[in-house]
């Protein structure tokens, strides 16, 4: 009885030694060594990607952000601020309902078939509401009459895909540098900017295929939008 109870004690207090040595190692030193690791290697990184303007750090990235005029009486979306480079669209986006205590924003698809609306594989002249279909047309009739100014008219032709789809998550935060030129002259007559001008500012701000082979050349609207600031103090 006595060897049954101090091989049992023997046990656990074994047992709890393992316990409090593993707590120790995986709860407190190894999250300690990665996140000096982290901060020390990937302090940008590790810390969202954040990128600042005039000190103050106006968001991230990673993450796209809308560039809209003030939500007007009686609009259920706002119409875009077109003095800014727009980003793609976000029509996967969504709002809390269960808990509204705090407002947030819920990234995802549309959860659409690439052939929603579509008749024949393609789209009609008037596809049925809410599908992709009538999104993707709508998407660029906007998208034509937005950039469309005075001695430059957008062709339904040169609107590019990333303009009228959203990304899986609807977050992405760069656009194709198709898409950037396209709306050039728009932004430029905007903000009372040479088309050259604004043309040389796309140029600096697109990224090549990561490692020269992997994606596809990107424009990041949040930092493009920042050296636009930027260059419209200078005027």
């Amino acid at each position: 009885m006595n060897n049954s109870f101090v091989n049992t004690a023997r046990l656990l207090g074994a047992g709890l030694r393992a316990l409090l040595v593993l707590t120790l190692v995986t709860g407190v030193v190894y999250p300690l060594v990665i996140t000096g690791i982290a901060q020390g290697l990937f302090h940008d990184k590790a810390n969202g990607s954040e990128t600042k303007a005039d000190g103050k750090v106006v968001g991230s990235s990673l993450i796209g952000q809308p560039y809209d005029l003030p939500l007007k009486k009686g609009q259920q979306a706002p119409d875009p601020d077109l003095k800014w480079f727009q980003g793609r669209p976000a029509a996967g986006l969504g709002a809390n309902s269960v808990n509204t205590q705090y407002k947030l924003i819920l990234s995802g698809a549309t959860n659409l078939s690439a052939d929603s609306g579509a008749v024949n594989g393609k789209c009609p002249d008037k596809p049925a509401d809410g599908t992709l279909c009538a999104q993707v047309l709508a998407a660029k009739d906007a998208v034509v009459k937005d950039n469309s100014v005075p001695g430059y008219t957008v062709r339904p032709s040169e609107v590019p895909a990333d303009a009228v789809t959203s990304s899986g998550s609807g977050l992405d935060p760069a656009i194709s540098p198709e898409y950037a030129e396209l709306q050039v002259h728009r932004v430029a007559a905007k903000n009372g900017l040479s088309v050259s001008a604004v043309e040389e500012l796309v140029k600096d701000h697109t990224q090549g295929r990561t490692l020269g082979f992997m994606g596809e050349p990107r424009v990041n609207v949040l930092e493009l939008n920042i050296a636009l600031k930027d260059l419209a103090a200078q005027k």
